[in-house]
């Protein structure tokens, strides 16, 4: 995979120039991307731009509005919509320099009907969804950086799938104006890139917040909580054991390992994250819904059908749910300086018409709290295996430093 971080220090140092670096990830996407079909749309030529992103090719989820690249969200429904304007998001990482490759490729507006993406490890396997386009082409090394969206769990559990790091910000730290909503209270916007050495690199630049870019944390002394979120039902084995051999690693380089009690309360707040979605999602497309129903996809029309029977009571219960969730977790982290889960509950599903399943990624979603994964190692069927490092709300900077301390403890193991 490619390093945005040291894609920009050889642009800085004079070793290479932006324009060459970019005409080099155009050479690889034209390469790979026919098999792959990370992309759903490209500019003609990568133009350089300058700042402390010059040269890193960034791909930008098709539900993101760009003004020089059509916004299909996934759907022949907008298959000649074109954007007047970019959305706040994409003018941040071309005020940094950065380049927008293409749109990747997104499952019909971020739902769980597939997109046509292939997992760079295997062609047959799911690369996830929504935001598959963008895990894959950071994964492959076409793009060193790309944009994807999380409702359930769709940057967390695509990168995790495809073997790549990602984050998941705090709710609102990144801008959602102009990017299709499918629940607004849900809806995050997250990075993908090889490391979480490049995320805090990125995230630091794109918030104008340094600190993000933090040192990684002392391991030692650290206080690490284990949950397995009983609430979700078990994973298979491999995520089981992936969970069971970073805790091993941890202590071993020691941080105090604990496996924490989980409140009544979370497990409320992961089954209120369904009927909040339901509710909003109808909302956010009632106009697809009703004037272009027998255009939509399988899953989403059927989803839509049945999440019209929500109600206003069932909706403002599950944001109470979501409340006293929210006030619970924050005195649940706070028992520990990070929180160890699963990212996912398995190797990527072994065929391309599933999405995989985003039970473990909902509360932290529903939260708002920032999560991260990082490649740990392969499963049983040779895909990628991963974790994921929860901390609570506002607390980015601390889920980047643990992300970077225990990536280099898998490296050093490895």
């Amino acid at each position: 995979m490619l390093s945005a971080r040291d894609i920009a220090r050889r642009v800085a140092n004079g070793e290479a120039s932006a324009q060459s670096i970019l005409t080099e990830c155009e050479r690889r996407i034209d390469e790979r991307d026919a098999d792959l079909q990370a992309f759903a749309a490209r500019p003609t030529s990568l133009e350089a731009g300058s700042g402390p992103l010059a040269g890193v090719a960034c791909g930008v989820k098709d539900i993101i509005d760009t003004a020089d690249l059509p916004t299909g969200m996934g759907s022949p429904i907008y298959a000649e919509n074109q954007p007047r304007a970019d959305a706040p998001i994409v003018m941040r990482l071309k005020a940094a320099g950065a380049t927008v490759a293409g749109k990747t490729q997104t499952t019909a507006f971020a739902f769980l009907d597939p997109a046509p993406t292939h997992n760079p490890h295997d062609p047959s396997a799911s690369p996830g969804g929504s935001s598959a386009g963008s895990a894959a082409a950071v994964a492959a090394g076409l793009v060193p950086l790309a944009l994807g969206t999380q409702t359930g769990g769709s940057v967390i559990r695509p990168a995790a799938y495809c073997g790549t790091a990602a984050i998941k910000p705090s709710f609102g730290l990144l801008p959602t104006v102009g990017v299709k909503p499918f629940s607004w209270s849900l809806d995050t916007l997250g990075l993908m890139a090889a490391s979480a050495d490049d995320l805090g690199f990125a995230l630091a630049i794109l918030t104008d917040r340094p600190e993000l870019d933090a040192e990684a944390l002392a391991l030692r002394g650290l206080r690490v909580g284990l949950c397995e979120q009983r609430f979700a039902e078990a994973p298979e084995a491999a995520c089981g054991e992936a969970l069971a051999r970073i805790a091993e690693m941890l202590r071993e380089a020691g941080a105090e390992v604990l496996t924490l009690d989980e409140p009544d309360e979370l497990g409320e707040a992961f089954r209120a994250h369904g009927p909040l979605q339901d509710w909003e999602a109808c909302q956010a497309l009632a106009w697809e819904y009703a004037t272009h129903r027998e255009d939509l996809p399988p899953k989403l029309g059927a989803y839509l059908d049945a999440a019209r029977a929500t109600t206003p009571a069932a909706y403002d219960a599950a944001r109470e749910a979501t409340r006293r969730g929210a006030e619970s977790a924050a005195r649940w982290l706070g028992q520990v300086d990070i929180v160890l889960t699963h990212a996912t509950p398995g190797e990527a599903p072994e065929t391309l018409a599933s999405t995989g399943d985003s039970r473990f990624n909902r509360l932290w979603t529903l939260l708002g709290t920032p999560c991260l994964t990082v490649p740990l190692a392969r499963g049983p069927r040779g895909l990628p295996v991963s974790f994921q490092i929860v901390t609570g709300l506002g607390e980015d900077a601390k889920a980047i430093a643990a992300g970077k301390a225990i990536e280099r403890l898998i490296l050093m193991a490895a």
